[in-house]
Order: C-alpha cells, then sequence, then structure tokens
C-alpha cells in the first residue's frame, strides 16, 4: 500500500473572511490565502471603481517593518532603489533582486518615521522578502520584523474614494512632505499640534504619501496609493480593528448620495461603494499598465526587461544585484533581452497570458504576460514580453503592427503607449 498523499495546507484567512461570508462572495486561492474573487459581478465591480469607488480587502498583503538608525541605509544594500532618499511621509515603489539581477518580487516601502519604514511585498512572496531583508539588513543597525499576520489593509478606490472616507478618517499627522499645499486653508482644519482634521488630511494627502491617523476610533497607516489606476487610499490597521473599520466605512458611504450615473438597483443611481474582488482589481490594474508578480516580473528575469530600468539606480555601490544590472544595462537591445510592451486590438477576442506574439513576417517576438476585453475601453488590451525591436531602439514604436494568436487564430494588435487608462483630472 503507497503512502498516502501529502494533505495540501490549508489557505490563510484575512480577519474579513466572516464578512465576505455575509456578502456571499465567491473565493479563490490567491499566493496561499482564501480571498474574495468577486461578490457579484466582475464588470460592476470593475465599473464601480472607475465611476464611484469600491472597497478591497488587501490582508493577504505582507508588512515588514524595518527599523533603527540603519535602517535606510539597510534598505539602499537591500533594494534596487535609493531609500534614503524618501522623505519621512513619503513612499517608492522598488524591487528586491538576486544576485543575478532577478526579480524576486515588487514592492512599496513606506517611510513612516525617523527611523523607521514599513516594507509591503506580493503576498505569494512575503516570507521569502522578509528573510531576505532579514539577512540583508544583518550588518547594519536595523531590525527586522513581519507584522504581516497582526496586520490588515483595506483599500478605497476610485473618484468618491476621499468622500466616502471624510466620514472615517478623524485626523492625521501633519508631515510637512506628505502634505500638498492648502493656499487659505482655515484654522479649524487644525486638530491640534501638527495634526489635521479629517478632511483636510484626506484633501491634502500627496499621492505617494502615508501618514500616522485614526479612522473610527483606531490608529492606522492612511496612503494614497492603490493598484487601479484611480485616486485612492489604503489603511493599514490592527487585525482586530479590519471588521469594525470594514463596517463603519460601508456605513458612512451608504449616509451619501448615489452616483446619478449608470443606473443601478431600483435606478437609483450607482452605488456610493461597492465591495471588489481581485478580478475586478486584476482588470483595472491592468487598464493602468501596472506589472503583476507572476504575469510581467518574475525571477528569470532583471527590471530592464520589464522596461522598469529606470528603477535601479546604479550610481551607488553595494546593493545586492549591482554587478548584474549594471552587465544588463550594457546589453540593452541585444539577443536574449526583452522588453515590455503594451497592445490593444479591435473586436472582442483577448489576448490572455500565454498567447504568441508575432511579427508580419510570422516571427514569434515573444508572449502575452497579461490580456483581457478591457471593460472601460470596450477593445482587447494586453501587455506582453518581446524580444527588442533593435539594438540601438530597444522599445518597440507606438503604432507598429503585430499579430497575437490566440486560439490558433491570428489577432492583430498595434503597439500603444502605456497606460490604457487614465483617469480625468
Amino acid at each position: 500500500m503507497s503512502d498516502p498523499a501529502p494533505m495540501s495546507p490549508e489557505p490563510r484567512r484575512t480577519p474579513l473572511h466572516s464578512v465576505h461570508r455575509e456578502l456571499e462572495a465567491v473565493f479563490t486561492d490567491f499566493g496561499g490565502w482564501e480571498m474574495p474573487l468577486r461578490y457579484g459581478s466582475d464588470l460592476a465591480e470593475h465599473r464601480a471603481v472607475r465611476t464611484s469607488a469600491g472597497l478591497f480587502d488587501l490582508s493577504h498583503m505582507g508588512e515588514v517593518k524595518v527599523e533603527g538608525p540603519g535602517a535606510d541605509q539597510a534598505l539602499d544594500h537591500a533594494l534596487v532603489g535609493r531609500i534614503s532618499a524618501v522623505a519621512v511621509g513619503r513612499a517608492r515603489y522598488s524591487m528586491m533582486v538576486t544576485d543575478q539581477g532577478g526579480i524576486i518580487d515588487d514592492l512599496i516601502v513606506y517611510h513612516v518615521g525617523d527611523e523607521e519604514f514599513l516594507v509591503v511585498p506580493n503576498a505569494a512572496n512575503r516570507e521569502q522578502v522578509a528573510a531576505e531583508l532579514a539577512a540583508r539588513c544583518a550588518g547594519f543597525e536595523a531590525a527586522v520584523s513581519d507584522i504581516s499576520l497582526s496586520t490588515a489593509l483595506l483599500a478605497v478606490q476610485g473618484p468618491r474614494a476621499e468622500e466616502v472616507l471624510r466620514g472615517v478618517v478623524e485626523s492625521g499627522a501633519g508631515i510637512p512632505a506628505a502634505l500638498r499645499p492648502e493656499p487659505g486653508q482655515s484654522q479649524d482644519e487644525d486638530c491640534g499640534a501638527d495634526v489635521l482634521c479629517g478632511p483636510g488630511i484626506l484633501a491634502r494627502l500627496r499621492y505617494y504619501a502615508a501618514v500616522r491617523a485614526t479612522a473610527a476610533g483606531h490608529s492606522i497607516l492612511l496612503a494614497r496609493t492603490g493598484y487601479t489606476g484611480e485616486d485612492g487610499f489604503e489603511l493599514f490597521c490592527g487585525a482586530e480593528d479590519a471588521e469594525d473599520l470594514w463596517r463603519v466605512i460601508t456605513a458612512s458611504a451608504q449616509g451619501l448620495e448615489a452616483s446619478p450615473t449608470g443606473g443601478s438597483q431600483d435606478d437609483g443611481g450607482l452605488p456610493v461603494l461597492t465591495p471588489c474582488g481581485l478580478a475586478s482589481r486584476d482588470s483595472l490594474r491592468l487598464e493602468a499598465g501596472m506589472p503583476l508578480y507572476g504575469h510581467e516580473l518574475e525571477r528569470t528575469i532583471t527590471p530592464f526587461d520589464a522596461s522598469l530600468g529606470a528603477m535601479v539606480v546604479l550610481d551607488r555601490p553595494g546593493f545586492v544585484g549591482r554587478a548584474a544590472l549594471e552587465e544588463r544595462k550594457e546589453r540593452e537591445g541585444q539577443e536574449g533581452t526583452e522588453v515590455l510592451v503594451a497592445l490593444e486590438g479591435q473586436g472582442r477576442r483577448a489576448a490572455r497570458a500565454g498567447c504568441p506574439v508575432l511579427d508580419d513576417s510570422g516571427r514569434r517576438l515573444g508572449t502575452v504576460t497579461s490580456g483581457l476585453l478591457s471593460p472601460t475601453l470596450g477593445r482587447p488590451i494586453a501587455l506582453a514580453r518581446l524580444a527588442p525591436h533593435s539594438p540601438k531602439e530597444p522599445a518597440w514604436p507606438v503604432g507598429t503592427e503585430l499579430s497575437v494568436e490566440v486560439r490558433g487564430r491570428l489577432m492583430p494588435m498595434s503597439v500603444v503607449a502605456a497606460p490604457f487608462y487614465r483617469r480625468p483630472r
């Protein structure tokens, strides 16, 4: 008798799992977490974020704290960007790579205090990133702690996100680097020394900035970041506070007038706030031209192969992977390198991940990494990693006509400038 097959580990559940059950979410396994894929219609949730506001549970994401007098130098060594140049109250998108320059993960680093940073990796890579940070920071005056399982993350995204949160966020730290100037700001927006009241902090918080704040009586980190291409906020809180915060945000939105556009239940207009799952998050991020680890990014390629070489700061010594990335930069455009290209087509057929991309002679250039029929644009869009256009001009010129093989048929698609969608300003 053979040994029984090993049992698959039970997926983790976020502190909001019971809320998702109440809302009758459809679940999926994502990075070892049982996450809501959708609550109703993918398209309705996508549309809600583009036209009103959506509420996401992102508690599967990792949170790793790096603190101490040498934290900035440690992160300079561990990541491809110059984190020491990030002012308190600001954030930066960066990457961790191997000694050979392969992408371990893309992540956001928040500078939350004089000697404190919060690193947010993807869910599936969280344990590896935390371990690598601990190893790479060992020679510096910096302590690394993985606080992922005690932290929850909620996101409110869309043109009405700020309006929804006005009834939730009570106050926030007035860190100068994190705030936009507000000429003529009245004194009644001041909630104390170096503290702004909720409406003031929401209105003035810069994009890619974060401050400590209070919301519904809970201590949070309030960030103006997101993965949808819309304005919006991400709220980091204690796991024990997540359910109450979700319910207060939902109740706050119910007190607002529905959006008049597009219709909804009983023709009362579009709901102000819609719970959204991972399916709409993926379609939103693709329209915004944002890469997804495991699709556009992976360990076998460098940031240069994903057309993200500008993130790599080579004019500084000692960071992990520097020599390999310097050598890769010198080979830009040569055989064996790749570039990330945005493609757009016509009709209703979508090019999906794995579809081959061909030139006009039928030569295979590369592969689609993400693709769908854009809910906002109404036409197929895709990202693809391709061979360079030429050694001297690696990027493919906008307007170049290519073909994508979809189920044995060739579908014409054109090179376009990313992102596919830009929110109205």
